[in-house]
């Protein structure tokens, strides 16, 4: 886990466990420890690849399944135009996952929404 995002670890630790420094501790108690994380924990989501956690996935797909029944009682749907764009698709294209500044977050946020 290290080896993959150690950064990620040390966060996933410290939100979950308190631990500041992991290095204080034996090898194998922090194994058990991180081995003890949540599917949702930033490295678990970094060895599978997945960039959003589960309750994410589902508000994206609850707000994109609202839209489409929203629309289909629209003219626009009887001509099969103006179809909403899926929320999740937008999020799940999105490579950024960190951000070094407030500014780096608000440019990354107003591409997400279309905002620029």
């Amino acid at each position: 886990m290290i080896a993959t995002d150690e950064d990620a670890l040390i966060c996933d630790l410290a939100e979950t466990y308190h631990i500041y420094n992991y290095r204080d501790f034996r090898p194998s108690y922090i194994a058990i420890l991180a081995v003890g994380l949540g599917a949702d924990s930033r490295i678990k989501k970094a060895i599978s690849g997945e960039t959003l956690d589960t309750s994410e996935l589902m508000m994206a797909t609850i707000i994109d399944q609202l839209n489409l029944i929203i629309w289909s009682k629209t003219k626009d749907a009887e001509k099969g135009r103006n179809r909403p764009k899926s929320i999740l698709q937008r999020i799940k294209k999105s490579e950024v996952s960190a951000y070094q500044s407030p500014q780096a977050w608000e440019e990354a946020r107003q591409r997400i929404i279309g905002g620029e």
